[in-house]
């Protein structure tokens, strides 16, 4: 019995583009979060009724109104960014349970940088509360805004 052998045939990638593609490849796993996990993208308020009160349209993004602060204030997720008012943060860990969300962020203001640690519970897909594990019962709900 005669075997007979097939030259395998490759296709020569250049190093450097190979090393793109598995960059490429690892950051759309880390960007797109675990399997299941909520969608905490888009503008929460404090207050539903208040949305376009508190969000508008600045060049085509989401942002806050002059007087957001007066009808109760809220957060901008895209991403790992989580913009307020007055600060801006960068996700750093995020680890969901079940509904519970537990983030800790890198926070800068006009003054000052420290890391906040937020205790998120998904109420439904449109609904989070805000729970400060120190304070037993203290919580703050936010609505998810369609901005127009």
């Amino acid at each position: 019995m005669k075997m007979v052998r097939k030259a395998a045939k490759f296709a020569l990638i250049p190093l450097g583009a190979s090393l793109v593609c598995a960059s490429l490849v690892c950051a759309s796993l880390v960007l797109a979060g675990p399997a299941g996990a909520f969608d905490l993208n888009g503008a929460w308020a404090s207050d539903a009724d208040n949305c376009s009160r508190v969000f508008g349209r600045k060049g085509g993004r989401v942002d806050f109104t002059d007087m957001s602060d007066v009808y109760g204030g809220g957060f901008i997720v895209d991403g790992d960014q989580i913009a307020g008012k007055f600060a801006r943060c960068r996700i750093k860990v995020r680890k969901d349970n079940g509904q519970n969300i537990d983030l800790i962020a890198a926070c800068a203001t006009d003054i000052m940088l420290q890391n906040v640690q937020f205790s998120l519970r998904a109420m439904d897909a449109n609904t989070v509360s805000r729970l400060f594990p120190a304070m037993d019962g203290m919580e703050i709900k936010y609505s998810r805004c369609q901005v127009q």
